[in-house]
């Protein structure tokens, strides 16, 4: 059996905020590799350094220690990341959002729309279209988020809480559309999140408290 591709590899990865006796220790000697086809949660409470660690994956930190990997396929474009936050710029509508990954990316205006389209479908957002993000909810603004990055199939989807601001029905929805879009590209996807019942969805669950990854034996 051939061996699957490791997207992004985490060494003994740790990452510090500040220093001397106000630092603050995000992660602390994280191992991790993200193949291709992964559906992996991490779980924890807030707090708990879910989020530093997905920034690690995705390259907007640098570990202050250890080392992370990335494999030479897999460019910038490749790698999306579904933010907990509002991410949405002001002046743009919803399609223009969403679209705009792969308006920079240099796509054609009218296939970036079809793409952004079909994706806001998929999270059941095709009436927002239209709308300014401050005239949608912030629960609307979050399907929004996870639709920008399913327009750009990237091969790696890193989505932070993307069920947090969202009722249990919609949460699920937004999920639906994340395992669906992984499926049909093969992207590999990891969502940090707090509810167990999203984490049972994804095949493989690690836990993380006070910025250490756990090993299965340590959580058991």
């Amino acid at each position: 059996m051939p061996s699957v591709e490791v997207l992004v590899g985490c060494t003994d990865v740790a990452l510090t905020f500040g220093r001397g006796p106000r630092a603050v220790v995000a992660v602390h000697g994280a191992d991790l590799e993200i193949r291709a086809g992964d559906r992996l949660a991490i779980v924890g409470p807030s707090g708990s350094g879910k989020s530093s660690l997905l920034h690690l994956l995705a390259g907007l930190e640098q570990p202050t220690s250890g080392t992370v990997t990335r494999t030479a396929a897999l460019g910038p474009n490749d790698i999306g990341l579904v933010f907990q936050g509002d991410s949405l710029i002001p002046a743009l509508n919803v399609a223009e959002n969403t679209a705009l990954p792969l308006v920079l990316t240099d796509r054609p205006e009218s296939e970036a729309r079809r793409c952004a389209l079909a994706a806001l479908a998929l999270v059941d957002a095709a009436d927002l279209a239209d709308r300014l993000p401050e005239e949608i909810s912030g629960g609307q603004a979050q399907r929004v988020a996870a639709a920008r990055v399913l327009a750009q199939a990237p091969r790696l989807i890193l989505a932070d809480e993307p069920t947090g601001r969202l009722d249990h029905a919609t949460g699920a929805h937004v999920l639906d559309a994340l395992l669906t879009a992984a499926d049909r590209t093969g992207a590999a996807l990891v969502v940090t999140t707090h509810d167990p019942t999203v984490a049972a969805r994804l095949t493989v669950r690690r836990s993380m408290r006070d910025g250490r990854l756990l090993t299965p034996e340590e959580v058991s």
